[in-house]
């Protein structure tokens, strides 16, 4: 394993410490006992929905090990162990990474998501990660309701010396969009990153726009965007069911990237997610840094959740 593969997979465990420490010590916490009996069982059930992974999820997992263990005896580390194998069955599906289709010059991500969920961040992150690929990337700040947001990413595009769309305050985010993608196109982009603004409290000024935005830069390149993205924040625990559900009837939403993992106990609704929409998760974020958003490894992820060595 390559220095730079074990230091990430280091800042996962550690990101994911809170989440770890809600799962495991609840389970460690059942195993008083040592055969496995109904009320084990039913406990460790509560367990699981109390620490994210979803109604779901825990029943499918208890089921299994009930299945192969009743009745036996059996360790926390056992339990653990069993229920990692079961969630990296489970996530391995949607571990799937962002394939850009060098053919498109550009392909075009439009990226979703409600305010403060790590999503100027992540389009930042992306653009870091593509271009240290060699690709030439530019980015739109679609985002043109919130000032904070289009400043925000001027900056990232300065540190990250990728070039950023711009207009004022209020400007038409469609108008924007299909300004970048013509721009994008002519300078020869590899990728062009579109952020949007996330004002879900006004649900139906937010769906208009989006669409609007489809629409206009569909006007260029009709099968455009290649990719949606959705960014969930993970602190917000089982509310990210619901905007996955919203985004999905607002915008072409074709996979997912968490962000603030590190920040959360509840990095566990990662799993429910997955089981539940069986959504790509393209990547995931443990850290404010550029280089703090990497490729969703399923395996590493559900033995980090348990408290296990990769």
């Amino acid at each position: 394993m390559s220095d730079e593969k074990g230091s990430w997979l280091s800042r996962l465990r550690s990101g994911l410490s809170k989440s770890t420490r809600r799962v495991t010590e609840s389970i460690t916490g059942l195993f008083t006992k040592k055969k496995l009996d109904q009320k084990t069982l039913d406990d460790l059930e509560d367990a699981l929905i109390q620490a994210d992974l979803g109604v779901a999820v825990a029943a499918r997992l208890v089921g299994k090990l009930g299945k192969e263990r009743f009745g036996k005896e059996v360790t926390d580390e056992e339990v653990r162990g069993a229920f990692a194998d079961d969630i990296a069955e489970i996530l391995q599906p949607v571990a799937v990474p962002l394939v850009l289709d060098a053919a498109l010059r550009p392909h075009v991500v439009l990226v979703v998501g409600v305010n403060g969920s790590g999503k100027t961040t992540t389009i930042a992150k992306l653009a870091n990660l593509y271009k240290r690929e060699g690709r030439k990337v530019m980015l739109a700040a679609g985002d043109t309701f919130r000032a904070a947001a289009v400043e925000q990413l001027k900056v990232w595009g300065e540190r990250a010396d990728v070039p950023v769309v711009a207009k004022d305050t209020g400007a038409d985010a469609a108008g924007l969009a299909y300004e970048a993608l013509e721009r994008a196109r002519t300078e020869g982009c590899d990728v062009l990153l579109i952020d949007t603004a996330g004002r879900l409290h006004n649900k139906t000024n937010l769906m208009d726009e989006l669409a609007k935005i489809v629409r206009v830069i569909r006007k260029l390149d009709a099968a455009a965007p290649h990719s949606c993205l959705l960014v969930l924040d993970a602190t917000t625990g089982q509310n990210a069911h619901a905007q996955v559900e919203t985004f999905k009837t607002l915008s072409p939403v074709d996979s997912l990237v968490v962000t603030k993992l590190d920040g959360s106990a509840k990095g566990g609704v990662l799993v429910a997610l997955a089981e539940k929409f069986g959504l790509p998760v393209v990547a995931i974020g443990v850290g404010e840094g550029i280089d703090d958003l990497r490729p969703f490894e399923a395996r590493a992820f559900a033995r980090g959740l348990m408290g296990l060595p990769a």
